[in-house]
């Protein structure tokens, strides 16, 4: 069947099937749990909900406007909605990540922030990484704890959920995904064998304009 997608479009859907893939082979995601979104023009695209990733096919991924109708196949992400307030909020986002991935989650049940345990927590855009409240998967109330908990950041926890991570593209975006994750399993570590240590507000400053394009190339 013809969907007649453009040729950029359908890199993108594509793209995203990868990355879904990626997600549960580097062992961030498991299952459907998490979701992907992507800006196109005027509108997104983002996962489907409750289909397994092997049987992603460009298709499958669901066109989202910005009044926050859907075009597609199937329903979008039950998580739609903190993925289309993002993107409204933050011009500069291109693609939100979201993952439950094993260590950010445990953090996130215990409603902790991951501080200034290593100089990478500022890739994420500050001296910690947030954990927003909790709120009902999909509902307005976590959208709106999220974005909050983003404003001047790259990424968040959600309490007792998993991540967001952002980017300019989807690949800054899974890469800053994996970074969270290892954060949080290093934490997770530091927790186990007694205080934290953190580097100074003043250091993590320091080191901000040098490390706000660390990483990812793409």
């Amino acid at each position: 069947m013809n969907y007649n997608f453009s040729p950029v479009e359908l890199e993108k859907r594509f793209a995203i099937i990868e990355a879904c893939l990626e997600m549960n082979r580097l062992g961030i995601n498991q299952g459907t749990s998490g979701n992907i979104s992507i800006r196109h023009e005027n509108y997104l695209l983002i996962t489907p909900t409750s289909i397994p990733y092997n049987q992603l096919k460009p298709e499958s991924i669901v066109r989202l406007e910005m009044d926050g109708t859907s075009k597609g196949l199937f329903k979008p992400s039950s998580e739609w909605r903190f993925h289309l307030d993002i993107m409204k909020s933050r011009p500069e986002v291109n693609a939100v990540v979201h993952t439950h991935a094993i260590y950010s989650t445990i953090i996130s049940i215990l409603g902790m922030e991951i501080p200034a345990i290593h100089y990478m927590v500022g890739v994420a855009g500050g001296d910690n990484i947030r954990c927003a409240p909790y709120a009902t998967f999909g509902s307005e109330a976590l959208s709106k704890n999220a974005v909050e908990a983003l404003k001047g950041r790259k990424a968040c926890l959600l309490e007792h959920h998993g991540m967001i991570a952002v980017g300019a593209n989807l690949s800054k975006a899974l890469w800053l995904a994996v970074e969270v994750e290892t954060l949080a399993r290093q934490y997770h570590g530091i927790l186990q064998l007694g205080k934290v240590r953190t580097l100074p507000k003043e250091e993590m400053a320091k080191i901000s304009d040098q490390i706000s394009n660390y990483g990812h190339a793409d």
